[in-house]
């Protein structure tokens, strides 16, 4: 219903078949390894490129939209796409078949790991993974500064951002909201807008600002129908599951991980932190190392890195009760954490135009990233202690806790291990597979 409105006004240059947008989202599903900017040229390179599915400015400006929206940008951009092009059910199949590859890959490597992670060969190989994905991360945090510190504001907002994470233990989607209200609130400002009655052009832009709200307001049932349908898919399994089963385990799965659903702006990186800090302190599903494992292994898969959640999860109900508890503890995190995103993709583009012309939602979304920036800092910090010190501990001053380690439990082999990744990617800028896979190699040789 939505999507006959916005795609009557730009049809895409050339409408495929379904059987042949089937194979081609297996094909990108398959391929899609290397994080968000791998995935993200991919499809560029397959869906506007080659096929012409979408123009250069349809498929930017739906890039654009889907940073606005909490949940893996890159699988929520094949939706949108295939929604764009064919409807809701081209929407579906994109999103589904950019994430499934990548799940039952995760799924079997989970497995293997609750069946063979105490072998010796095992822990040597994920001694060299942890020390790559903690160079990983620091690259990450590289990347996204260099993208998101733009104004001087911006840099506070990371360091707010940083210190309420590590040191004041602020909650992890307080500091998001908190950031995006500054933005939001001083988007006006920052994006330089004048006052409108002494704009010469105010008539015109009063006049195009009615076009564009009039037909938005005849949108807002049939949005309001979409919003009721996709809750009612999102929360109805987990309501079932409390009534019919006693299984409490998957009702604390269900509400986390459906809570990390609404509050993963940035990217898989940035609310890594807030995951692994609350399974890891809070509920005790994993251990750090654990957790850094799971990291690993979803950098090695395609899909999008969020998957790692998907391996929390399956750990979680392993604990509990075993692989069938683990496998179904496994599917009720991908369900919660991906049926959010198809909400936000089927209720919100339609007004993707809207949006993308709105002054405070681009500053909030600026806050947000620079935001990303303190929670990666707190998250490579988080997981250098772990990896590197065997024991750390944490102590309090005043209104601050910090974690301090103990350096005689240093682990000269993760020192060594994390130098060589750091060079490999930072002078040689070697692809993370490769990195992964040498990492995990000289791992093994070093414990042998």
């Amino acid at each position: 219903m939505n999507s006959k409105i916005d795609r009557q006004n730009s049809f895409s240059p050339r409408q495929p078949s379904y059987v042949e947008a089937f194979w081609i989202w297996a094909k990108i599903g398959v391929l899609s390894f290397g994080g968000p900017a791998a995935q993200i040229a991919l499809m560029h390179r397959m869906v506007v490129e080659q096929k012409g599915w979408l123009n250069e400015k349809q498929y930017l400006n739906a890039l654009g939209f889907c940073m606005l929206l909490p949940g893996p940008e890159a699988m929520q951009l094949a939706t949108y796409a295939g929604w764009k092009i064919q409807g809701a059910l081209g929407g579906l199949m994109a999103g589904l078949l950019f994430v499934l590859p990548g799940a039952v890959i995760v799924l079997g490597l989970a497995v293997i790991y609750v069946t063979f992670g105490d072998l010796p060969l095992t822990v040597a190989i994920f001694l060299g993974i942890k020390a790559a994905v903690l160079i990983v991360v620091v690259e990450a945090l590289f990347r996204v500064a260099k993208k998101a510190l733009h104004l001087t504001e911006h840099w506070f907002i990371a360091a707010f951002a940083f210190i309420g994470l590590f040191l004041l233990e602020i909650p992890y989607p307080l500091v998001i909201a908190l950031s995006a209200g500054y933005g939001f609130l001083g988007g006006a400002k920052s994006e330089g807008i004048a006052d409108p009655s002494h704009d010469s052009s105010h008539g015109l832009a009063r006049m195009q600002t009615e076009k564009i709200t009039q037909p938005l307001r005849s949108l807002l049932p049939s949005t309001l129908i979409t919003v009721v349908f996709w809750l009612l898919i999102w929360w109805l399994p987990i309501v079932a599951i409390d009534y019919f089963f006693d299984l409490p385990i998957l009702i604390q799965i269900g509400e986390f991980f459906s809570k990390l659903a609404v509050v993963t702006f940035g990217g898989a990186y940035a609310v890594l932190a807030y995951l692994a800090q609350d399974v890891v302190n809070q509920f005790g599903w994993l251990t750090a190392g654990e957790m850094m494992d799971g990291l690993g292994l979803a950098e090695t898969t395609p899909g999008p890195l969020i998957l790692v959640t998907e391996f929390v999860g399956f750990i979680a109900g392993y604990r509990q009760g075993g692989l069938m508890l683990g496998f179904s503890a496994a599917l009720v995190t991908l369900w919660v954490t991906f049926v959010p995103c198809f909400m936000w993709i089927f209720a919100g583009a339609p007004y993707l135009e809207w949006i993308g012309d709105q002054p405070r939602l681009k500053s909030a979304l600026a806050a947000i990233t620079a935001a990303v920036v303190g929670v990666i800092l707190n998250l490579s910090l988080w997981f250098s202690l772990q990896v590197l010190f065997k024991d750390v501990e944490t102590e309090t001053y005043g209104p601050f806790k910090t974690l301090v380690p103990i350096f005689s439990s240093i682990d000269w082999r993760v020192v060594l291990l994390s130098g060589i990744c750091a060079l490999l990617i930072f002078r040689y800028h070697w692809n993370i597979l490769a990195v992964l896979a040498t990492s995990a190699l000289i791992g093994v040789i070093l414990t042998v």
